[in-house]
């Protein structure tokens, strides 16, 4: 019995075991389903988690590309920051008002080879292009189509030279043109001083879409003066054709004149071409006149000027007025530029504008009702006009004339439904000189420019003159008043605010 009991025990024991072994076995059997499981959500998340990263991903590259898509056809304006000093491949309200009427197409071809292309022409041409629908750039590579230049021109052309094309009609830009250069005489070698991309590129277009272009007749015979060179090539970039005109000979003026240039004549006008004059004007002539001081009698050349109500005043104007002269000489005229058709561009970009040695315009209340004078420039009312130059003294003297005065006026009357006389006068033809246009950084150019435009400016064509873009130092224009002022700040006022400051400094630490 008794080792039946302990078998039996045994057995028991035997029986808990593997109880006890079934138990475990199926715990680890559930723990791995649970782990399984556990495994299967996780992979399931992480799929989830990288399917959707890989949808984001595939938005955003996609965002991306259509965003490059739309930027890639945005004008190079939006795109492309024109960040040098002189914004040289940005164009001008002149450029835009031309190409916001054009009405043909052109194309404009950049004579270069592949990789070789001028940076700041390719910018200013894409300008171009996105300014107006009509404006068509493309790139020829001599080397690929050697035979493309001959088709319009037998020059040899240096590379990155442009040709202008609108139907029959072209107009080649030489490359050397567009940039200026003068010779340095002190390392003989030749400085680039000037970038005409925006004035040459528009001229042409103007040349080849114009089906008429303007012929400026101009004066001789008088000793007038001959034509700065500056305002010169200005007038042949706004393609007027310049010719010579010696009324004794001629007799009048011709049929084609789009103006009449007068300037400055030293001597006076035969009673013959008076006449002449005074019939070419009131049949709906056009002329610009300039007047010097010579102290000579003009009868005939005043009567012109009077058949329109303008004449001058006897001697040199002076101004009294500090902030109205430049250079510290009273007789350096910085007018008042009145805000007319013809100088708004001028007066409000702040151009100053320069007259030495000019003479008072007096206008006259014995004129045609028909006649209009619109004053352009004007004086102070401090200003006078001193009749005796020999005095010797700056400062006014009896016998002087009391100002204010003009200095350019414009004059214009209707003739005929379809005719209008136009005279643009100005009292001193030094307006026209390179050095005093210098001096105010391009303003009497503008001003010139602009008053020649608006004499000649037809429904048939449009003349545009950018004046290109100086790559050396711009000249600082300061009145009288301003280098008054200016000197008082430097030698004063800057030198006793730090003093006073030292001084403040020194009290405070010795009372310390």
């Amino acid at each position: 019995m008794f080792f039946k009991k302990k078998n039996d025990n045994n057995i028991d024991n035997n029986d808990k075991n593997v109880i006890n072994i079934e138990s475990v076995e199926n715990n680890n059997n559930n723990n791995k389903k649970e782990k399984r499981k556990f495994k299967d959500s996780i992979n399931k998340k992480y799929l989830k988690n990288g399917s959707y990263s890989s949808v984001m991903i595939v938005v955003f590259v996609a965002i991306i590309i259509v965003i490059n898509m739309i930027v890639g056809n945005l004008p190079s304006k939006y795109t492309q920051l024109d960040i040098s000093s002189e914004k040289l491949y940005t164009i001008g309200d002149e450029t835009k008002a031309m190409l916001k009427d054009l009405d043909k197409d052109v194309t404009i071809y950049q004579i270069a080879q592949s990789g070789s292309e001028d940076e700041t022409i390719s910018n200013l041409l894409q300008r171009y292009a996105d300014e107006s629908d009509h404006i068509k750039v493309e790139q020829k590579d001599p080397v690929v189509n050697p035979k493309f230049v001959s088709e319009y021109t037998s020059d040899n052309l240096s590379s990155n030279s442009l040709i202008v094309v609108c139907g029959d009609r072209n107009k080649v830009v030489n490359y050397n043109n567009i940039y200026e250069s003068t010779m340095d005489y002190n390392t003989y070698s030749y400085q680039t001083t000037g970038f005409d991309g925006e004035g040459q590129i528009t001229s042409a277009i103007a040349y080849v879409t114009s089906e008429n272009l303007p012929v400026l007749y101009t004066l001789e015979g008088h000793g007038e003066q001959e034509l700065d060179s500056t305002i010169k090539e200005d007038i042949e970039k706004a393609n007027m054709e310049i010719k010579s005109l010696n009324l004794l000979t001629e007799g009048s003026v011709p049929e084609d004149a789009s103006c009449l240039l007068i300037d400055s004549p030293t001597t006076d006008i035969s009673e013959d071409e008076k006449t002449a004059l005074i019939d070419y004007l009131e049949n709906g002539g056009k002329a610009m006149i300039f007047s010097d001081y010579t102290g000579e009698k003009m009868e005939n050349f005043d009567a012109v000027l009077k058949n329109y109500g303008v004449s001058r005043v006897d001697g040199l104007v002076f101004e009294g007025d500090a902030q109205h002269y430049a250079a510290q000489m009273p007789y350096y005229l910085v007018p008042t530029v009145n805000s007319t058709d013809i100088t708004s561009d001028v007066a409000s970009s702040g151009y100053y504008i320069l007259m030495p040695y000019a003479q008072g315009i007096q206008k006259s209340d014995d004129v045609r009702d028909t006649v209009n004078i619109e004053s352009l420039l004007t004086t102070s009312d401090s200003a006078y006009s001193k009749t005796d130059l020999n005095s010797g003294s700056l400062e006014k003297e009896d016998g002087d004339v009391d100002g204010p005065f003009d200095l350019g006026v414009s004059i214009t009357e209707t003739v005929d439904d379809d005719k209008e006389t136009h005279i643009i006068y100005y009292s001193t033809s030094n307006l026209l000189q390179s050095q005093i246009n210098q001096m105010v950084s391009g303003g009497n150019e503008k001003l010139v420019m602009t008053s020649l435009s608006s004499l000649v400016d037809t429904e048939d064509s449009t003349t545009v003159s950018i004046p290109s873009k100086s790559l050396e130092v711009s000249y600082l224009t300061l009145t009288a008043y301003d280098a008054s002022f200016w000197k008082i700040c430097t030698i004063g006022l800057i030198p006793g605010a730090f003093l006073l400051i030292g001084f403040m400094i020194w009290l405070k630490r010795r009372k310390a």
